[in-house]
């Protein structure tokens, strides 16, 4: 994972994340982001629950990429290297959970999820009321929190990252720059690799070719134009699809329903 996010401004990971108590199950924070900010690359012994109330996030682990629109959260399991990215102007809402306690069965790497509408109500109320609330009262929320946190359903979407590091570099490059349509050759060469040499290991070390991979990564970012009810025409557009038709073709292979179907299931 890289430490470099161009054009952005770097923050601290919340001092809530390495509280050791297990009287406190539950710690919350909330921040604001700017759009293409970002918290520096970190671990902390909580397992936390990361989630926008707005904007949309950008995961980064080692081997992975999450893009997150605000109907979805990220379970990120304690002492897991990550990095967290707004790729738009974005609120966080974060539930800190004391290692002390087991959760989603002891999972070991970051995992997306479906936001509830309970765990949503929830997260608000613990980090919108959190100085009006006495301790007692937040424990007792923390406990439901642990319970619905458990029963959430995975969204197993990601993107592999690979491990060459010409390819993660790569990989970067089109992560921390989503808007930007360069050619292979030119991503190529800026990592000091040839076009075949990039192909390969996206096959090797993703699973995917390179074509395969960018139009993942686009659809998962386009998950939050879909939500806030853009025009799909436009959508697809600005995607590069050359009609809607192969857009929605694609969006529905990727998500298993058409934009508008997942926009009246979120909603």
């Amino acid at each position: 994972m890289t430490n470099d996010i161009l054009n952005t401004s770097m923050q601290s990971p919340s001092d809530v994340a390495y509280i050791l108590d297990a009287s406190q199950p539950v710690l919350s924070h909330k921040r604001s982001m700017q759009a293409e900010s970002g918290i520096v690359p970190h671990a902390h012994p909580r397992g936390q629950l990361l989630w926008a109330v707005e904007g949309i996030l950008r995961i980064t682990s080692e081997n992975a990429v999450w893009v997150v629109p605000s109907t979805h959260a990220v379970w990120i399991p304690g002492n897991v290297y990550h990095q967290v990215s707004g790729e738009t102007a974005a609120q966080t809402r974060n539930i800190y959970v004391d290692p002390s306690y087991t959760v989603r069965d002891g999972e070991k790497s970051i995992t997306m999820l479906e936001m509830s509408p309970l765990m949503r109500e929830l997260i608000l109320k613990l980090t919108e009321s959190n100085a009006s609330m006495s301790k007692s009262r937040i424990q007792r929320l923390g406990w439901v929190v642990l319970d619905e946190l458990d029963v959430m359903k995975s969204f197993l979407l990601y993107l592999p990252a690979g491990n060459d590091p010409r390819l993660k570099k790569l990989i970067s490059n089109i992560v921390n720059n989503p808007s930007q349509s360069l050619a292979l050759s030119t991503l190529a060469h800026d990592v000091g690799a040839s076009v075949r040499t990039i192909e390969r290991l996206f096959k090797a070390e993703t699973g995917m070719n390179y074509r395969q991979w960018r139009s993942r990564f686009r659809l998962m970012h386009a998950l939050d134009n879909v939500i806030h009810g853009s025009n799909t025409t436009m959508i697809a557009h600005e995607l590069g699809y050359k009609s809607v038709s192969s857009f929605i073709v694609a969006f529905k292979r990727l998500f298993g329903c058409t934009p508008q179907d997942y926009l009246l299931h979120k909603n």
